[in-house]
């Protein structure tokens, strides 16, 4: 998973929108607004982690696939059938 886009694009201290898809682009909790604090690989080394504070958290799998379309930042879980998207806001 390349995850540096995720820091590249400046995510990082910024207000952003966050959802989890189905594999029909149907949303599985609504857009909120977070601000991502910090990115970094699990304890295993299996998933990656985004932060939104010290205790709350996406745990993403690493065999994801990423895609960055302007704004957006998607990564899908095949396995699981669900796409993590993070978006710019404002």
């Amino acid at each position: 998973m390349n995850f540096e886009l995720l820091q590249e694009q400046e995510f990082i201290k910024k207000p952003v929108e966050v959802s989890i898809q189905d594999e029909e682009g149907e949303e599985r909790a609504p857009f909120i607004r977070k601000e991502i604090t910090k990115v970094e690989l699990c304890p295993d080394h299996t998933h990656l982690r985004i932060y939104f504070d010290q205790q709350k958290f996406f745990a993403i799998p690493l065999d994801s696939k990423v895609e960055q379309v302007g704004a957006n930042w998607t990564a899908t879980d095949m396995c699981n059938k669900l796409t993590y998207v993070i978006r710019k806001v404002g």
